[in-house]
């Protein structure tokens, strides 16, 4: 069968990258064409576009930005007719794959939803999109099949693909080994994830960076992506030596005595390795303030949004400050009853995401759902 398949973020791109693998087992015709980033593609898919030119944030960006991502929406639909696939397959990406999920609906193309949006927290006129122009939908979070169902809407949890991503990296990598590897020192260290994008970076890092000062014994190392330069990175850091270590982030994390996370994907990351974090976030102030108004939820990192209790803390907008940074830092690395009740909230949240094996469970649905 030939699969369209619609990625726009580094997390996207590796959750797809781990379903075509796991089609690719049941499909011996599998065909794929996609939007996607390099994981997609050493899975030898046929690229369309990277999502390094697909991420745009925040309400301000996207407006900056419309006539690209209109360009990229016309783009998309003549690709996509021209293609003729089986199924086109959505991962996370909302308000570009709801606008090409309507299309293909329209044109009679069989729609399936992998990593839903997250309409439980905002943006609940989604859930009429989801209901008329998904066919089916996949969801990864324990709580979201029974939101749908509420909605009177059929969803399918096939748990966390993270689970599967940590399984299939080599993250137990020997403590010396790894800081030779790095060329870190013997100090403990804590671990820095300002994020992917650089909007995100920019924004993050540093706050991140001036509590470094405050912990000097301390080793801070910054988790880098590929598609940004030490160069780039280093501008942020204000002459503080903070080393950037690449392709490494779990590893990263699993040698890291705490760390301090952007939300995000990466706080899901940090909690399932076990390692005791603060997370922060701050974007612009006009969308803060949009935000603000739109978002029906208690929590904004995923431990806790699962666990519906604060598991981490969370430093948003204004809180994100030196003063209270170094505040919650000080607690999760000194105070030892705050770090084990953090580790045994992590053990609970990953016996409800339900074990491992979801990238093949749900292409065993999307691939017997088409067979149909």
């Amino acid at each position: 069968m030939k699969y369209y398949v619609i990625a726009g973020e580094a997390s996207g791109d590796l959750h797809a990258s781990n379903l075509i693998k796991a089609i690719k087992k049941m499909d011996n015709d599998a065909y794929f064409r996609a939007w996607g980033g390099n994981l997609m593609k050493q899975q030898g898919v046929d690229l369309v576009k990277h999502i390094k030119d697909l991420a745009f944030m925040g309400f301000t960006e996207v407006l900056s930005n419309l006539g690209t991502i209109l360009k990229n929406l016309r783009f998309c639909k003549k690709d996509i007719l021209s293609f003729k696939p089986n199924a086109v397959i959505f991962i996370d990406y909302p308000g570009f794959n709801l606008r090409i999920a309507k299309f293909c609906k329209d044109n009679q193309i069989p729609t399936i939803y992998y990593i839903s949006p997250t309409v439980w927290a905002w943006h609940k006129s989604r859930i009429n999109h989801i209901k008329k122009n998904i066919d089916k939908l996949l969801v990864i979070l324990p709580f979201e099949e029974k939101f749908f169902k509420k909605q009177n809407y059929s969803a399918e949890f096939v748990g966390h693909p993270l689970l599967d991503a940590l399984e299939n990296e080599r993250i137990d990598i020997d403590p010396i080994e790894f800081r030779q590897n790095h060329n870190l020192g013997k100090k403990k260290i804590i671990a820095l994830l300002p994020g992917s994008r650089k909007q995100e970076i920019s924004r993050m890092l540093p706050g991140m960076a001036t509590i470094a000062k405050s912990f000097q014994q301390y080793q801070f190392v910054i988790a880098g992506t590929p598609s940004h330069n030490l160069k780039y990175y280093q501008q942020f850091l204000d002459d503080i030596n903070i080393p950037v270590v690449y392709g490494a982030t779990y590893p990263l994390l699993k040698n890291s005595f705490a760390a301090v996370v952007t939300s995000g994907t990466a706080t899901l990351e940090t909690a399932l390795i076990g390692t005791p974090q603060v997370v922060c976030y701050k974007t612009g102030r006009i969308t803060y303030q949009i935000a603000k108004r739109l978002v029906d939820v208690k929590y904004i990192s995923l431990p806790n949004l699962i666990l519906d209790k604060k598991v981490v803390t969370e430093l948003i907008q204004y809180d994100f400050n030196e003063t209270l940074l170094s505040e919650k830092l000080k607690e999760i690395t000194e105070d030892k009853s705050i770090r084990s009740e953090m580790i045994e909230n992590y053990a609970v949240l990953k016996k409800e995401l339900g074990g491992g094996g979801a990238s093949e469970k749900a292409a065993t649905s999307i691939y017997n759902y088409l067979s149909k």
